[in-house]
């Protein structure tokens, strides 16, 4: 049952803390070896630093080119706390979901009131499961390090096809008219949705500084919405230059509904087009978020 919960107003210490951090350059790399990290467990720390050189005191740049937001929770409804979320989408009145960790990775249909799980499918043994898109009549899953994509009928959510990619495979969107893919980098790749074959690329920067660790993606409205791993801020991106056009602080998202369980990062962004509404939920998170973006004015105390 969907709840109504009441606005979320972010410390001003929270809010100018990420802002920094992303700024200076957080070290951000590839997600943990598969099956290394199990449900409840922590991540393991990053395997290989962004670029080098020792972290310096930077100001705020408030860029009137670069928005800054905070959220207010418009509804919160029950999800399956046993799903590793690596991609999110919505499409025909339902949430679909792609979960992760080897052997147990999978694509869904959920209701979205209920949580419940309508339809599965899983992958086999040997993929890791990851981003999802709509893509037309089709819905279309990344795995992590296999190179390896799944395309699926969404009538049914049966095998189509599969096609191949030279990177890792992190987060997938759909434009329209291209698929734009996410590695985990500062990267977001561009693939035909026929052939797969990659067509272009673009890195994305905030103010001349590269912004890693993309992952779980969203095409809303002409930008790209990314989920920062292991971070709660979604970064908003103009895909037709990687330029970052806006920050979505969730800090103190999770802590607005109660938990039992033990739980790991934000991850899964789905947007309803047909009636303007953002989703997010996180890997291993007992509840799925409708969110309304407040502006900077009104989510941060001056």
């Amino acid at each position: 049952m969907a709840m109504t919960m009441p606005r979320v107003l972010l410390p001003p210490a929270v809010a100018l803390l990420a802002i920094v951090q992303v700024l200076v350059g957080c070290s951000v790399t590839a997600e943990p070896p598969d099956g290394a990290t199990q449900p409840g467990t922590a991540t393991s720390p990053p395997e290989t630093p962004d670029s080098g050189g020792e972290e310096s005191e930077m100001p705020v740049d408030r860029s009137s080119e670069v928005g800054f937001y905070g959220y207010e929770v418009v509804n919160a409804y029950p999800h399956d706390e046993g799903a590793f979320t690596q991609g999110l989408a919505f499409d025909n009145g339902y949430l679909y979901e792609g979960t992760g960790l080897q052997g147990r990775s999978s694509l869904r249909r959920v209701a979205l009131e209920t949580g419940e799980v309508l339809e599965s499918t899983s992958l086999r043994g040997d993929l890791f499961g990851e981003g999802i898109t709509m893509c037309g009549d089709r819905i279309v899953q990344l795995t992590w390090k296999a190179g390896v994509g799944l395309v699926y009928d969404e009538k049914d959510l049966g095998l189509l096809r599969e096609f191949t990619y030279d990177t890792e495979g992190w987060g997938v969107t759909y434009d329209g008219s291209r698929l734009i893919m996410s590695d985990g980098t500062s990267t977001l790749y561009f693939l035909d949705p026929e052939t797969f074959v990659m067509d272009g690329r673009v890195e994305v920067h905030d103010r001349g500084a590269a912004v890693s660790g993309l992952n779980e993606l969203e095409f809303i409205d002409g930008q790209v919405y990314a989920n920062v791993w292991q971070t709660e801020r979604i970064v908003i991106i103009d895909p037709a230059n990687g330029r970052v056009t806006g920050w979505l602080d969730l800090s103190g998202l999770l802590a607005s509904r109660p938990t039992t369980g033990r739980v790991d990062v934000l991850n899964g962004i789905a947007w309803d087009a047909a009636n303007d509404r953002l989703f997010v939920t996180g890997k291993l998170w007992p509840w799925l978020f409708e969110i309304r973006l407040l502006p900077e004015a009104e989510a941060i105390v001056p």
